[in-house]
């Protein structure tokens, strides 16, 4: 959609996912990421924490599930989604403000740590590169397949079959 205010954020779970599901029962998942600036202050010699920012994310469907099963409390990640503004009024009658983050795309920072990838199967005709009927998905991650067999030592990669 035009117009949209796109933003990728890098910063620390505060809590895992929460699963939740709209009253047609459609599922989404919803938690905080954290994210504190860190300078350096020659003066001092020591790295001084800015003030941080604490912002609600949301995912929807198959990805919340996958989110709610792959994401966890203080785990830091990368996300990118759609900022959005939400007006309203507190329990006291003041206008208030919050912004939240619609998420397209959520993974695990690898700067500090490891991960291993799974290839999720898709459900339904929800685009992305799900399996053809009767086919096997592609595997991702490092999980070594053939034996173990795979030319360079990688274990685990790509097929070479399309996956539509």
């Amino acid at each position: 959609m035009a117009g949209e205010t796109v933003i990728c954020v890098v910063g620390n779970l505060t809590a895992a996912p929460e699963m939740r599901y709209t009253n047609s029962g459609v599922p989404f998942a919803s938690f905080t990421i954290a994210s504190t600036p860190r300078t350096f202050d020659k003066q001092s010699n020591e790295w001084k924490d800015g003030e941080g920012l604490f912002l609600r994310a949301t995912v929807w469907r198959e990805f919340a599930e996958q989110c709610a099963n792959s994401l966890t409390k203080g785990m830091r990640v990368i996300a990118r989604g759609n900022l959005r503004q939400r007006s309203y009024d507190d329990k006291d009658g003041q206008r208030r403000t919050s912004y939240e983050l619609d998420i397209d795309e959520i993974g695990p920072s690898l700067r500090y740590a490891t991960a291993q990838v799974t290839r999720a199967q898709q459900q339904g005709s929800g685009g992305g590169f799900g399996a053809i009927a009767g086919q096997q998905s592609p595997q991702w991650g490092n999980a070594p397949q053939n034996g173990g067999s795979e030319p360079g030592g990688f274990g685990g990669g790509f097929n070479d079959e399309q996956p539509f």
